[in-house]
């Protein structure tokens, strides 16, 4: 055999192999033997990237790839929250207004993004006891632009909840509630909706069976490649189910929202002829509106819910307030660039951010941004302690509790189809702060393996 052959087949072999290539890694002894172990063992095929520092002695304990690019999935969230903390007012709410001028009523969205059918409904009960006649419903929609999906977000998301459209007159999540129970047997399931609405229609061709051999999967789906509002039901459902609930989102928020306005307001004995979209007027009075909670809420709930609508009126919203002109990706991302470049320091040359949630498979960053960014929050005593409690945590009432973590880990998790990300704080028993950022991209299927290896890669470095 000659030499090439020969070498050829060792590379051949070692291409194959399943565990992973190591390189670029540094970090306290102990640590990396112990990690680097874990990795070996685990057998699982995929690119990581680690960083791991003591916040308390500014020393890096671990570090593995960690200046190379990964998609972070909804990690990107961090920079959104950060960045609304830093550029909004704590005492920031988002105010749904109407208006009134000629018979013409006017809806005007504020960008909240959790604007519920209850605060909707008050609106329309406050506006049916006024002595008005009102002939047209107008849906003013303009504080943001009408571009409802993010830059490098998959044609194909389809109605899931997490890929709803973004728009700054948003309602229910622009989402709509199916709540199953099974329906006689070899009857369709019976399905209720919140809201119920005839902006949208359901074509019902389930089956109640208790059958589980031929089972198949219950599924609601949108026509969205159509963009229309028709819902289909296919499947079974077994005649010993509970109730259960699916949310699917729905095309044109704008026009849903309003819809839903006149729909209420027409209940409470308001006759109205028309709706269309257009913008207030000048000369239109103000004559109620709903203020949402203030903006920590929101952001806590845009983190631990990992609500991608939140993520992405949040960016608009940064944009409108700073430039006082219609709220976009793009004005709204240059403001966060800036401020991660000016103000955290890391250099945005070095990496993407294309939409405030993560589902754009146009993000990149590397571990070592992501430290950087959790090291100026908890360095930055006017915010720490609401960034850090706005996290996701594993103490027993947190999201994280479910995880294999150990006690006090407050951190953020992201997730797409060959990825999963997982950066934020450990607290550990010795009373050391640790920041840490684990991305793994490229790996098919389930992505639990990879969950239960960030798991026990934290539970390393909670024990120094």
């Amino acid at each position: 055999m000659n030499k090439f052959k020969f070498l050829f087949i060792i590379i051949f072999f070692i291409s194959c192999s399943q565990s992973p290539i190591f390189y670029d890694s540094t970090g306290k002894i102990n640590l990396k033997k112990k990690i680097l172990l874990l990795i070996n063992e685990s057998k699982l095929n995929t690119n990581i990237g680690i960083k791991a520092i003591s916040l308390n002695k500014e020393e890096v304990l671990f570090e593995l790839n960690s200046n190379s690019l990964f998609n972070p999935a909804s990690n990107n969230k961090l920079y959104t929250g950060l960045s609304a903390l830093s550029l909004l007012s704590s005492n920031y709410t988002f105010n749904t207004k109407v208006y009134y001028e000629n018979n013409k009523l006017y809806l005007q969205g504020g960008g909240d993004p959790d604007l519920s059918l209850s605060s909707l409904d008050s609106l329309a009960t406050i506006i049916s006891e006024m002595d008005l006649e009102i002939e047209q419903l107008i849906l003013d929609d303009t504080r943001m632009d009408s571009t409802t999906y993010g830059q490098g977000w998959m044609w194909d998301e389809g109605a899931w909840w997490y890929s709803a459209q973004i728009s700054a007159l948003s309602v229910n999540d622009n989402c709509v509630n199916f709540i199953i129970t099974p329906g006689l047997l070899g009857e369709p399931a019976r399905i209720k909706t919140i809201p119920q609405s005839n902006y949208f229609n359901i074509i019902n061709n389930s089956v109640t069976t208790n059958d589980t051999s031929n089972f198949i999967k219950f599924e609601i789906n949108r026509d969205w490649r159509n963009n229309t509002n028709s819902f289909k039901a296919t499947g079974n459902v077994l005649n010993t189910s509970a109730k259960n609930t699916l949310y699917r989102n729905i095309h044109d928020p704008t026009q849903f929202t309003g819809q839903l306005f006149q729909q209420m307001l027409i209940k409470k004995g308001k006759k109205i002829n028309s709706l269309k979209k257009g913008t207030v007027t000048e000369k239109a009075k103000l004559i109620t509106f709903h203020k949402s909670k203030l903006l920590l809420p929101i952001i806590k709930n845009l983190m631990v819910k990992s609500d991608n609508l939140t993520a992405e009126l949040l960016i608009k919203t940064i944009g409108f307030e700073t430039h006082k002109k219609e709220g976009n990706w793009i004005n709204g991302l240059e403001e966060v660039r800036t401020f991660i470049n000016d103000s955290i320091g890391i250099d945005t040359a070095n990496f993407s951010i294309q939409d405030g949630s993560g589902v754009s498979r146009y993000n990149y960053g590397s571990p070592s941004q992501y430290i950087d960014l959790l090291k100026w929050a908890y360095n930055n005593e006017a915010i720490r302690d609401d960034f850090i409690n706005i996290l996701p945590n594993s103490m027993p009432n947190g999201v994280l509790n479910k995880r294999n973590l150990p006690n006090k880990v407050y951190a953020k998790t992201g997730s797409l189809s060959g990825v999963t990300t997982f950066s934020g704080y450990i607290f550990t028993k010795s009373g050391e702060v640790l920041a840490f950022s684990i991305l793994m991209n490229g790996f098919k299927g389930d992505s639990l393996p990879y969950k239960n290896l960030q798991d026990k890669i934290v539970s390393v470095l909670s024990s120094i």
